[in-house]
């Protein structure tokens, strides 16, 4: 064993900041850019719009395809006419009354479900059943039942929110952890209280999905409602806008009424749901 006069002494020399090198690497500015996804996907719909318009100039055949170039400018001049404005707000109005309705209902059942053996054996027949039926199929028994009107459109659009949102929030709902149960319980929350303290919070990420998906639904089958029997209560929306100038061979105004849907999707996306998840779910810290 080693006395202590013997023992090597070891030093360590003390390192400066400059000799460690480069901790953190500034980023270039391509790779700045290219971490903003909003610009990535504005560079996305730059390339299809490119895309569009060279192969509407190759094709040379306005009947078929018009160029991009030729839909914007049917789309800013039908914008500052009125018409599109006026269409697309007569689309919405009825959708976001159908979409209401539905959603609550959905919100009804679902509650049922998680409260019974019967209500959750009743929404699993149900879904079953309706879900996989196309809610343009019920237009037909929706004239009948409601005439020529929002009501038929409203019923259809119920229909086709309902089940989809009530399956994501009965997801939600089950897949909520024993921990978050047993923590309601210690509060000796019952009930709705349970449902709204407990259970919603902690299925939000699935039920905001199925909101998503209840929209996508309702949007499309409105304008498809609309391309069906379009006039309601005197005057039509998109689906209507989009028929009438196929009809008087206005392609242009075909396509423009098309871009309209789209950039309305885009804004209720990247809009409306993204400022949801980010004071819900981001927040929360479910999502990252």
């Amino acid at each position: 064993m080693l006395q202590a006069s013997e023992r090597p002494n070891i030093y360590c020399e003390t390192l400066g900041p400059d000799q460690f090198g480069i901790i953190e690497k500034p980023l270039t500015l391509a790779e700045q850019i290219y971490n903003k996804v909003w610009l990535r996907k504005l560079a996305i719909l730059v390339v299809l719009a490119l895309a569009w318009e060279i192969y509407g100039r190759w094709l040379d055949n306005p009947l078929l395809v018009p160029p991009f170039s030729a839909a914007v400018q049917a789309l800013i001049s039908d914008v500052a006419n009125g018409t599109i404005p006026k269409r697309a707000l007569s689309s919405i109005e009825v959708l976001l009354v159908g979409f209401a309705v539905g959603t609550v209902l959905a919100g009804l059942l679902t509650v049922f479900a998680i409260s019974s053996k019967i209500g959750t054996d009743f929404l699993d027949t149900m879904t079953a059943m309706f879900n996989p039926l196309p809610a343009i199929a019920l237009l037909p028994l929706a004239l009948i039942w409601f005439g020529l009107g929002d009501g038929s459109l409203i019923f259809v659009l119920v229909h086709s929110v309902m089940w989809a949102v009530s399956l994501n929030m009965l997801a939600g709902f089950r897949g909520v952890s024993a921990t978050a149960r047993m923590v309601g319980r210690n509060y000796n929350l019952k009930g709705l209280r349970f449902v709204g303290q407990i259970l919603i919070p902690a299925a939000f990420p699935s039920i905001l999905a199925g909101l998503k998906i209840g929209w996508a639904f309702a949007w499309r089958t409105l304008i498809a409602a609309e391309l069906v029997f379009g006039v309601s209560s005197g005057q039509g929306g998109l689906g209507w806008y989009i028929f009438e100038s196929k009809n008087q061979l206005e392609i242009p105004e075909v396509f423009a009424g098309l871009l309209t849907i789209i950039l309305i999707g885009l804004a209720v996306e990247n809009g409306v749901f993204r400022l949801i998840e980010a004071r819900t779910v981001q927040r929360w810290g479910m999502q990252t």
